[in-house]
């Protein structure tokens, strides 16, 4: 059975690399907790942020075409990159790895999904979703912050 769209690359990577991107996530939002006015320019870098599919998608196009042009400008032999590349896009597009894969992950590249938790659980912090999050001092700061992050998830 293929792996659902959303688990497909986190299903792929390494355990730890999945726990230190969520780490990092969680440690952006307790800054933000503790300095609200971070929260608007977070969400601009976040729209920003390029998520795994896009730069596996860029790094296939750009070697697959540096083949074609040096397979139609010199060694034919050449031409078997992009045949290459095409093979590593189908396997993951089918299970979500492919070799540039755990360089990428451990580089920090997420998800779209990981990209979209971040998102939402900095509009909880916001405000988005008063009814998602009690108010206060009470709780603690890092509390929020993980509240956030469950609340997001």
């Amino acid at each position: 059975m293929l792996p659902s769209t959303v688990e497909r690359v986190p299903n792929a990577t390494d355990e730890d690399v999945n726990r230190r991107i969520l780490l990092q996530t969680r440690a952006r939002l307790r800054h933000c907790v503790n300095d609200p006015d971070r929260i608007d320019p977070r969400l601009r870098e976040l729209d920003e942020e390029w998520d795994i599919e896009r730069v596996l998608e860029t790094n296939a196009s750009i070697v697959a075409f540096a083949g074609v042009v040096l397979g139609a400008t010199g060694d034919r032999r050449w031409l078997a990159l992009p045949a290459l590349v095409t093979a590593f896009l189908f396997q993951h597009a089918v299970q979500g790895w492919c070799p540039p894969l755990p360089l990428l992950r451990r580089a920090g590249f997420r998800t779209a999904r990981e990209i979209e938790l971040e998102r939402v659980a900095l509009k909880v912090l916001r405000g988005d979703f008063r009814d998602s999050l009690p108010d206060g001092p009470a709780i603690g700061a890092w509390r929020r912050a993980d509240r956030a992050l469950a609340a997001a998830s």
